[in-house]
């Protein structure tokens, strides 16, 4: 009786042991899959410090790999000179994010090509490109933890200096608001930052997102989701934050 009721149990989880088998199958493929963009790779050309943030598109063609027969892109093309500010302007679904997104080498182009400073960006090391942009996107992105350690996590060094913390915070007009809290820096935001109001929120994105002090900055629709009041106050952080930079920002 005893060997019976211990293998009715068993067998009463057996499709659930199937399912947990099949799921482990999955996660090892997808483990052993290699990126067709490999953030860990070492190839490609670094960044001279010397070169200018010109951004051109010529006659990009894009479609997304779950939707191979749905051009997103068609032969896109504009160039941006260093320091320029360029709103992409359309109707939903005509490309502006994904213009972003391929500018961050989230995504290969299909033809055509993307310079920095007249090189291919594909040609340029990952890690190197990325490291002079900064995107600030609609949806604000904060993890459980401190203001400062969700700002650090903007950062391309270990070792940040508070000076170069609260330059960045007055630059996204957060300063005096991380001042007012019990704890300052190291007050817990919570939750994806549900103990933030929406505008602080995107501003403390905005403060992360500027110290890295980036030489290009991507703003993907970053005050769609604010109401009025609040767009305002992250807008006017916005244009502080783009000046001296070259700026392309998706309109909504």
């Amino acid at each position: 009786m005893y060997g019976a009721n211990t293998a009715g149990a068993t067998f009463h989880h057996a499709s659930d042991m199937g399912k947990a088998k099949n799921a482990a199958a999955d996660f090892k493929r997808l483990f052993d899959r290699l990126p067709a963009i490999d953030v860990w790779s070492q190839q490609g050309e670094t960044i001279d410090a010397s070169a200018r943030e010109a951004i051109e598109f010529r006659h990009v063609h894009f479609r997304y790999p779950t939707r191979p027969y749905y051009p997103v892109l068609s032969g896109l093309s504009f160039k941006v000179e260093p320091g320029q500010y360029v709103a992409l302007v359309g109707a939903s679904g005509c490309g502006k994010s994904t213009t972003i997104a391929l500018l961050e080498r989230l995504y290969d182009v299909l033809s055509g090509c993307i310079y920095l400073d007249g090189k291919g960006i594909s040609r340029l090391n990952v890690n190197s490109y990325r490291s002079l942009l900064a995107l600030v996107s609609q949806e604000p992105t904060l993890y459980q933890g401190t203001v400062r350690e969700n700002m650090l996590l903007g950062s391309n060094e270990r070792n940040v200096s508070e000076e170069t913390m609260v330059k960045a915070c007055k630059e996204a007009n957060i300063y005096d608001f991380i001042l007012s809290l019990p704890d300052g820096f190291d007050t817990i935001v919570g939750s994806k930052g549900n103990m933030l109001p929406g505008g602080q929120k995107q501003r403390v994105v905005i403060a992360r997102a500027l110290i890295r002090n980036p030489r290009v900055l991507l703003l993907d629709e970053s005050t769609s989701a604010l109401d009025s009041e609040s767009e305002k106050v992250v807008q006017a952080a916005l244009d502080v934050a783009a000046k001296g930079r070259t700026t392309i920002a998706v309109a909504h």
